[in-house]
């Protein structure tokens, strides 16, 4: 449900914003002075919450803003204005990041998460963890995305999970073990975490 509001929120926004950007590329002054306005608060509440210490959120606003102006000529007006805003923000936190040689990585997400409102950003960064987790756990049976959700995720003991699918506690610990060892191969983990 909170992932439906966000794109809710994300197709109301759309159509302004590319609309503002029209016009300005169409040489009006003011609408593009309130594009270049609203993208600023929405940059600085995306980048508040994806910068570490020591890289400035306003300067990638700043940043930001002036590489939408100078790069609006490459602006496809058949495709998303969101999505083209979305990816200068990202590849500009990129570059911050390396340039203070961050061991981070930002992170590949949707568009919307630059877009979404104030009250649903938190709701919307865990709903895509929630389905990035899901893809994850989609390659094992379903016994071990189970065992595994009920043991790591919601923090069952090994004995309540037991008791829950009718196994053993150490049939648990194997299966559980497995699949994250099978996970860690997949994704490249090397730590899959024994209990």
């Amino acid at each position: 449900m909170l992932r439906t509001s966000c794109k809710a929120a994300l197709d109301e926004l759309e159509p302004r914003l590319r609309g503002l950007m029209l016009a300005g590329l169409a040489g009006e002054a003011e609408p593009y002075r309130r594009l270049l306005n609203e993208l600023s608060g929405l940059l600085r509440g995306f980048y508040a919450r994806r910068c570490p210490p020591g890289v400035d959120a306003e300067d990638l606003v700043q940043e930001t803003l002036i590489a939408v102006h100078t790069r609006r000529a490459t602006y496809d007006v058949g495709q998303p204005f969101t999505a083209w805003a979305y990816a200068i923000a990202r590849y500009k936190l990129i570059d911050a990041l390396r340039r203070g040689r961050a061991h981070l990585r930002a992170p590949q997400e949707e568009a919307d998460a630059l877009f979404a409102p104030p009250e649903l950003r938190g709701g919307a960064e865990a709903a895509m963890a929630a389905r990035d987790l899901e893809r994850v756990l989609a390659d094992l049976p379903e016994r071990s995305r189970a065992l595994i959700r009920d043991v790591k995720i919601t923090g069952l003991s090994t004995r309540e999970a037991a008791e829950k699918h009718g196994m053993t506690e150490s049939a648990v610990k194997v299966a559980v073990h497995r699949g994250l060892k099978a996970l860690g191969g997949k994704y490249g983990g090397s730590d899959v975490g024994e209990d």
